[in-house]
Protein backbone atom coordinates (compact mmCIF):
# COMPACT_ATOMS: atom_id res chain seq x y z
CA UNK A 1 0.00 0.00 0.00
CA UNK A 2 3.09 2.51 -0.93
CA UNK A 3 3.74 2.25 3.34
CA UNK A 4 6.94 0.00 2.31
CA UNK A 5 8.46 3.22 1.10
CA UNK A 6 8.01 5.55 4.15
CA UNK A 7 11.36 5.53 5.67
CA UNK A 8 12.45 6.99 2.16
CA UNK A 9 10.40 9.86 2.65
CA UNK A 10 10.43 10.54 6.23
CA UNK A 11 14.39 11.09 5.45
CA UNK A 12 13.56 13.09 2.15
CA UNK A 13 11.03 15.34 4.38
CA UNK A 14 13.62 18.11 5.55
CA UNK A 15 14.65 18.51 1.88
CA UNK A 16 11.37 17.68 -0.03
CA UNK A 17 11.22 20.94 -1.28
CA UNK A 18 13.98 22.13 -2.06
CA UNK A 19 14.46 18.88 -4.36
CA UNK A 20 10.44 19.24 -5.90
CA UNK A 21 12.08 23.33 -6.34
CA UNK A 22 15.03 22.37 -9.10
CA UNK A 23 18.03 22.00 -6.31
CA UNK A 24 18.58 18.07 -6.77
CA UNK A 25 19.84 17.73 -10.31
CA UNK A 26 18.81 13.73 -10.42
CA UNK A 27 15.15 15.03 -10.10
CA UNK A 28 14.93 18.25 -12.17
CA UNK A 29 13.92 16.43 -15.20
CA UNK A 30 11.27 14.74 -13.14
CA UNK A 31 9.94 17.99 -11.52
CA UNK A 32 10.71 20.20 -14.44
CA UNK A 33 7.59 22.35 -14.60
CA UNK A 34 6.39 21.67 -10.89
CA UNK A 35 3.76 24.48 -10.07
CA UNK A 36 2.67 24.19 -13.64
CA UNK A 37 1.73 20.81 -12.98
CA UNK A 38 0.03 21.27 -9.52
CA UNK A 39 -1.75 24.61 -11.17
CA UNK A 40 -3.42 22.11 -13.82
CA UNK A 41 -4.50 19.27 -11.02
CA UNK A 42 -6.21 22.49 -9.22
CA UNK A 43 -7.72 23.82 -12.10
CA UNK A 44 -9.30 20.46 -13.10
CA UNK A 45 -10.38 19.81 -9.48
CA UNK A 46 -13.93 20.33 -8.22
CA UNK A 47 -15.21 22.07 -5.40
CA UNK A 48 -14.81 19.22 -2.34
CA UNK A 49 -11.11 16.97 -3.11
CA UNK A 50 -9.32 14.35 -1.33
CA UNK A 51 -6.31 14.51 -1.55
CA UNK A 52 -4.02 11.66 -1.53
CA UNK A 53 -0.37 11.89 -0.58
CA UNK A 54 -0.50 15.16 0.75
CA UNK A 55 3.54 15.05 1.29
CA UNK A 56 4.40 18.56 2.91
CA UNK A 57 1.69 20.14 1.32
CA UNK A 58 2.44 21.92 -1.90
CA UNK A 59 -0.94 21.09 -3.73
CA UNK A 60 -3.04 21.21 -0.83
CA UNK A 61 -1.80 24.55 -0.30
CA UNK A 62 -2.66 25.82 -3.81
CA UNK A 63 -5.82 24.07 -3.81
CA UNK A 64 -6.90 25.89 -0.72
CA UNK A 65 -5.95 29.25 -2.08
CA UNK A 66 -8.70 28.40 -4.94
CA UNK A 67 -11.20 28.21 -2.28
CA UNK A 68 -11.61 24.13 -2.54
CA UNK A 69 -11.74 22.29 0.66
CA UNK A 70 -9.84 19.42 0.94
CA UNK A 71 -9.21 16.49 3.06
CA UNK A 72 -5.90 15.25 3.09
CA UNK A 73 -4.08 11.82 3.50
CA UNK A 74 -0.31 11.37 4.23
CA UNK A 75 0.97 8.51 5.92
CA UNK A 76 4.47 9.41 6.93
CA UNK A 77 4.06 11.43 10.31
CA UNK A 78 7.19 14.08 9.28
CA UNK A 79 5.47 15.22 6.29
CA UNK A 80 2.30 15.44 7.87
CA UNK A 81 4.44 17.78 10.86
CA UNK A 82 5.64 20.08 7.94
CA UNK A 83 2.42 19.87 5.83
CA UNK A 84 0.66 21.38 9.25
CA UNK A 85 3.58 23.82 9.51
CA UNK A 86 2.86 25.32 6.05
CA UNK A 87 -1.29 24.62 6.58
CA UNK A 88 -2.51 25.52 10.09
CA UNK A 89 -5.64 23.98 10.93
CA UNK A 90 -5.30 21.73 7.34
CA UNK A 91 -7.59 18.69 7.50
CA UNK A 92 -4.77 16.07 6.59
CA UNK A 93 -4.81 12.95 8.34
CA UNK A 94 -2.97 9.60 8.84
CA UNK A 95 -3.87 7.01 5.97
CA UNK A 96 -2.68 5.51 2.45
CA UNK A 97 -3.83 5.03 -0.76
CA UNK A 98 -6.19 2.03 0.45
CA UNK A 99 -6.52 2.71 4.19
CA UNK A 100 -8.06 6.27 4.62
CA UNK A 101 -10.61 8.01 6.94
CA UNK A 102 -13.40 8.67 4.78
CA UNK A 103 -14.39 12.70 4.42
CA UNK A 104 -17.63 13.99 6.26
CA UNK A 105 -18.94 15.29 3.12
CA UNK A 106 -19.57 14.04 -0.69
CA UNK A 107 -16.35 14.51 -2.55
CA UNK A 108 -16.12 15.17 -5.70
CA UNK A 109 -12.76 15.19 -7.01
CA UNK A 110 -9.65 13.05 -5.68
CA UNK A 111 -6.07 14.04 -6.50
CA UNK A 112 -2.85 12.89 -5.77
CA UNK A 113 1.07 14.29 -7.27
CA UNK A 114 3.94 12.15 -7.33
CA UNK A 115 2.64 9.45 -5.26
CA UNK A 116 0.64 6.53 -6.85
CA UNK A 117 3.32 4.72 -8.66
CA UNK A 118 4.16 3.70 -4.58
CA UNK A 119 1.31 1.03 -5.50
CA UNK A 120 1.80 -2.35 -6.76
CA UNK A 121 -0.55 -2.56 -10.29
CA UNK A 122 -2.81 -4.94 -8.15
CA UNK A 123 -2.94 -2.21 -5.74
CA UNK A 124 -3.92 0.70 -7.95
CA UNK A 125 -6.25 -1.12 -9.56
CA UNK A 126 -7.87 -1.77 -6.12
CA UNK A 127 -7.65 1.66 -5.38
CA UNK A 128 -9.33 2.65 -8.39
CA UNK A 129 -11.84 0.48 -7.67
CA UNK A 130 -12.79 2.15 -4.10
CA UNK A 131 -12.72 5.51 -5.85
CA UNK A 132 -15.19 4.58 -8.13
CA UNK A 133 -17.71 3.41 -5.36
CA UNK A 134 -16.75 6.87 -3.61
CA UNK A 135 -17.42 9.08 -6.48
CA UNK A 136 -20.86 10.02 -8.12
CA UNK A 137 -21.04 10.02 -11.98
CA UNK A 138 -19.23 13.15 -13.41
CA UNK A 139 -16.86 12.66 -10.42
CA UNK A 140 -13.22 12.91 -11.14
CA UNK A 141 -9.73 11.59 -10.60
CA UNK A 142 -6.88 13.30 -11.09
CA UNK A 143 -3.76 12.36 -10.88
CA UNK A 144 0.01 13.47 -12.00
CA UNK A 145 2.50 11.01 -11.51
CA UNK A 146 5.16 9.12 -13.16
CA UNK A 147 4.21 7.03 -15.88
CA UNK A 148 5.96 5.32 -19.05
CA UNK A 149 3.87 4.64 -22.78
CA UNK A 150 5.92 1.35 -22.44
CA UNK A 151 8.04 -1.24 -20.42
CA UNK A 152 10.87 -0.11 -23.46
CA UNK A 153 10.77 3.52 -22.41
CA UNK A 154 11.12 2.75 -18.36
CA UNK A 155 14.09 0.53 -19.30
CA UNK A 156 15.42 3.31 -21.17
CA UNK A 157 14.68 6.13 -18.55
CA UNK A 158 16.66 3.96 -16.15
CA UNK A 159 19.62 3.48 -18.45
CA UNK A 160 19.79 7.37 -18.93
CA UNK A 161 19.63 7.55 -15.33
CA UNK A 162 22.75 5.29 -14.98
CA UNK A 163 24.75 6.69 -17.97
CA UNK A 164 24.61 10.24 -15.75
CA UNK A 165 25.47 8.59 -12.59
CA UNK A 166 21.74 9.92 -11.37
CA UNK A 167 22.50 6.39 -9.51
CA UNK A 168 19.79 7.29 -6.79
CA UNK A 169 17.01 8.11 -9.13
CA UNK A 170 17.89 5.13 -11.44
CA UNK A 171 17.49 3.14 -8.27
CA UNK A 172 14.20 4.63 -7.49
CA UNK A 173 12.82 3.59 -11.12
CA UNK A 174 13.88 0.24 -10.30
CA UNK A 175 12.72 -0.14 -7.11
CA UNK A 176 9.01 1.78 -6.91
CA UNK A 177 6.20 0.63 -9.34
CA UNK A 178 6.19 2.24 -12.16
CA UNK A 179 3.19 1.46 -14.80
CA UNK A 180 2.16 1.90 -18.11
CA UNK A 181 -0.16 4.18 -19.94
CA UNK A 182 -2.12 1.26 -21.10
CA UNK A 183 -2.58 -0.86 -18.03
CA UNK A 184 -3.63 2.68 -16.70
CA UNK A 185 -6.25 3.16 -19.25
CA UNK A 186 -7.13 -0.73 -18.52
CA UNK A 187 -7.60 0.01 -14.88
CA UNK A 188 -9.71 3.01 -15.39
CA UNK A 189 -12.17 1.66 -18.08
CA UNK A 190 -12.75 -1.39 -15.90
CA UNK A 191 -14.06 0.49 -13.25
CA UNK A 192 -16.52 2.69 -14.86
CA UNK A 193 -14.04 6.01 -16.03
CA UNK A 194 -12.98 6.98 -19.17
CA UNK A 195 -9.31 8.68 -18.89
CA UNK A 196 -7.06 10.76 -20.99
CA UNK A 197 -3.29 11.24 -20.34
CA UNK A 198 -1.34 14.27 -20.95
CA UNK A 199 2.46 14.68 -21.30
CA UNK A 200 3.56 17.32 -18.51
CA UNK A 201 7.20 16.34 -18.51
CA UNK A 202 9.39 13.84 -20.10
CA UNK A 203 8.31 11.72 -16.58
CA UNK A 204 4.90 13.29 -15.74
CA UNK A 205 1.12 12.51 -16.74
CA UNK A 206 -1.66 13.97 -16.00
CA UNK A 207 -4.14 11.66 -15.74
CA UNK A 208 -7.57 13.14 -15.70
CA UNK A 209 -10.47 10.03 -15.21
CA UNK A 210 -14.16 10.80 -14.94
CA UNK A 211 -17.18 8.64 -13.23
CA UNK A 212 -19.12 7.42 -16.04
Amino acid sequence: MGREFLDIFETWAQSYDASVYGHDEQYRDVFNGYDTILNTVVEKSGRVVLEFGVGTGNLTKKLLEAGKTVYGVEPSAPMRELALEKLAGASIQDGDFLQFPLPPESIDTIVSTYAFHHLTDEEKEQAISKYGKLLNKGGKIVFADTAFVDRKAHEQMMNEAKAKGFHDLAEDLKREYYTTLPSLDHMFVNNGFSVSFTSMNRFVWLIEAVKQ
